[in-house]
């Protein structure tokens, strides 16, 4: 009878680093460009003129200053929860449920990386 396994391999865990690392990469400059929209709401200038920031910088400016707020602070906590979840890694945890205590599977992991419930626990 096979043991069940209580932890990620050390080849999974880099495996979910690496689409970690992706993820947190691009929310940081998607964090960036926020903050350089609320910051700059005050003046009409575009300090950046590459097409890229330029669309995005268009589009930022349609929201409001709280709107563009609350999309900082949500993709803030969403890069903390990313940097958790490197936390783990390194400790070895990740992937773990918290209240079970079994591996989420992978499936949930590739689709949301710094979960730290099974569906299971988070129907509960």
């Amino acid at each position: 009878m096979e043991k069940e396994k209580t932890r990620y391999a050390d080849v999974e865990l880099e495996e979910f680093r690496a689409i970690i690392e992706d993820k947190l990469e691009k929310a940081q400059q998607e964090y960036e460009i926020l903050r350089n929209g609320l910051n700059n709401m005050d003046g009409n200038d575009v300090v950046d003129t590459s097409p890229t920031f330029k669309v995005l910088e268009e589009g930022a400016s349609t929201l409001s200053k709280e709107e563009m707020g609350l999309l900082a602070q949500r993709q803030k906590k969403f890069i903390q929860n990313l940097q958790a979840a490197l936390i783990r890694i390194e400790n070895k945890t990740y992937g773990v449920c918290r209240q079970t205590g079994k591996l989420i599977p992978k499936e949930r992991l590739r689709a949301v990386p710094h979960a730290t419930l099974s569906i299971e626990a988070k129907g509960k």
